[in-house]
């Protein structure tokens, strides 16, 4: 048997288990909740913080402007909107939950299927199964999610007035938590609620460090006001007003940074988008996304040589040889990368990632290095020319597509279908240098290692074969799929086609890599700016 058969045996195998194992993680990512339904709750909080901001006495005439400011940016009852984006949540919780309890079953017993009770099945843990200990934190993760969601949901109905069903809200939950034998310092915390807002109203001796310890952000200030006011403490009232209206006033900020500059990207690549459509119909050939785009590279190699990048080099490497590599240091160190606090993460993400850039770029190299010299045309860096006029005209024109398969995404899967993981850990995050780290793993290290291996190797290889258009289309949804979340697959693979169409007009790999930057670090700053909130 020749070594050249042997090699395409071995590449057959990878194949077979990369496939395996990609798939497996697209399969399980459809039950995990997206990132975007708490982006909205994050949101949601800023909004709640800014609708108590008291304006001071406007200027003659400037009365009905700065109302209608303010309306535009937190909506006409802001309070109504976020109890409803509130229950939305939980109900996407709870049919994730009910998704984890299946796949845990028979260890886990059904969640009742009674749908008239609006009440959530909270799993107690020992419930199970211990071979299955990820799915088991899962659904005790999302059972503590849905506590989180009933208390805050019964003090947003306090707000409105809704007093009765504000307590029923607290109750059932606690009887809930009473019944599985799940009562945790929330269902304390619901019962200092219901004593607040109680006719009479009955002072727990604890009530303010239940409110300080379990609650935060707009829900801890009002289950605080209102204990202040029972207890007559005007000096304590006062001084927690002045700190709102600080809090208040950062909300505002925020929520302008978060809304306000993606709505004046999204206008710019709108006019984008119509400035290029306009070219096109009215210069033809000459036009700037006619530019190249029928040159195609003279490719020396053929389909074996991108299998093996594709497979050996991104796949096996990152989905198999990484995790197992890691998995025995970690377990011969007696450590779990998931018990690490926030730093060590980013360092974990950004070590990974590091060496599979590494692995990846290292097998590439071996596998072109026959053909040097390349032809003309490959993994083109020029620092001169328009490639940071095509990058950021690039990202602009992304953003309202983007976002508009996001919506149409979201319809489809309604809360699940998994996020990447960094992204979760970058909202949660409160260190500097955590962020610092995430900030360059997202924004430089995979920019310019995913460019290299999709826009720079697979896209050009594969027009040996196809053409441009299909070299795009093909090259997006791989590099889509690669990112391991069913959910992302559509704006991800659309978010690839805008990067290929960059690189085929640009012929300059730094076009490319510099959108994908923006996009990356636009993310994270819109994630910081959420998840940095205010308490």
């Amino acid at each position: 048997m020749s070594i050249k058969t042997i090699k395409r045996l071995v590449l057959v195998l990878l194949t077979v288990v990369a496939i395996a194992q990609v798939g497996l993680s697209l399969v399980e990512s459809w039950g995990q909740p997206q990132i975007q339904s708490r982006l909205q709750l994050y949101q949601t909080n800023l909004i709640l913080h800014a609708a108590e901001l008291q304006d001071d006495k406007p200027p003659n005439g400037s009365g009905a402007d700065i109302a209608n400011a303010r309306t535009a940016l937190l909506g006409q009852n802001p309070f109504e909107t976020a109890q409803k984006q509130y229950q939305d949540a939980r109900e996407e919780a709870q049919t994730n939950l009910k998704t984890i309890q299946a796949k845990l079953a028979p260890s886990v017993a059904p969640a009742s299927t009674d749908t008239s009770d609006s009440q959530s099945q909270y799993p107690p843990v020992s419930e199970a199964s211990a071979q299955q200990p990820q799915r088991q934190q899962s659904a005790s993760q999302v059972g503590k999610l849905l506590a989180e969601l009933d208390v805050r949901i019964g003090i947003l109905q306090a707000q409105q007035g809704k007093t009765t069903e504000a307590i029923n809200t607290w109750t059932q939950f606690i009887e809930q938590a009473e019944t599985q034998e799940s009562e945790t310092a929330l269902t304390k915390t619901a019962a200092v609620l219901i004593g607040l807002w109680s006719e009479p109203s009955r002072l727990l001796p604890d009530a303010e460090s239940q409110i300080q310890q379990n609650l935060d952000s707009w829900f801890r200030y009002r289950a605080l006001t209102k204990l202040y006011k029972l207890q007559q403490r005007q000096e304590a009232l006062s001084a927690l007003q002045a700190q709102e209206q600080e809090v208040a006033e950062k909300a505002a900020v925020k929520l302008a940074i978060v809304g306000g500059i993606p709505a004046i990207g999204g206008v710019l690549g709108v006019g984008t988008l119509v400035f290029l459509a306009a070219q096109l119909l009215l210069q033809g050939k000459q036009s700037l996304l006619s530019n190249n785009s029928e040159l195609t590279w003279t490719t020396p190699w053929d389909w074996e040589t991108i299998w093996q990048v594709l497979i050996f080099g991104f796949f096996f490497i990152g989905q198999i040889l990484l995790p197992l590599i890691f998995g025995l240091v970690f377990n011969s160190l007696g450590s779990n990368p998931a018990t690490f606090g926030v730093r060590m993460k980013a360092i974990y993400v950004m070590l990974s990632y590091l060496l599979l850039a590494g692995g990846g770029l290292l097998v590439l190299y071996i596998s072109v290095k026959p053909y040097f010299p390349l032809p003309e045309g490959w993994f083109r860096f020029q620092w001169r020319g328009g490639w940071i006029l095509w990058g950021v005209g690039g990202y602009f024109a992304a953003l309202p597509l983007v976002v508009l398969v996001s919506l149409i995404n979201q319809q489809i899967w309604k809360g699940q279908g998994g996020s990447n993981p960094i992204l979760p850990l970058a909202l949660e995050g409160r260190d500097s240098v955590a962020l610092s780290i995430f900030f360059l793993t997202a924004s430089v290290a995979a920019p310019a290692f995913e460019e290299i291996i999709f826009r720079g190797f697979l896209l050009p290889s594969l027009t040996r074969y196809m053409p441009i258009w299909g070299a795009i289309v093909a090259s997006s949804f791989l590099f889509a799929i690669a990112h391991l979340s069913l959910s992302e697959v559509l704006p991800l693979a659309t978010l690839g086609m805008i990067l290929a169409v960059v690189y085929t007009r640009s012929r300059n790999l730094f076009a490319p890599m510099l959108l994908h930057s923006l996009w990356n670090a636009g993310t994270l700053l819109s994630l910081y700016a959420l998840g940095s909130g205010v308490n």
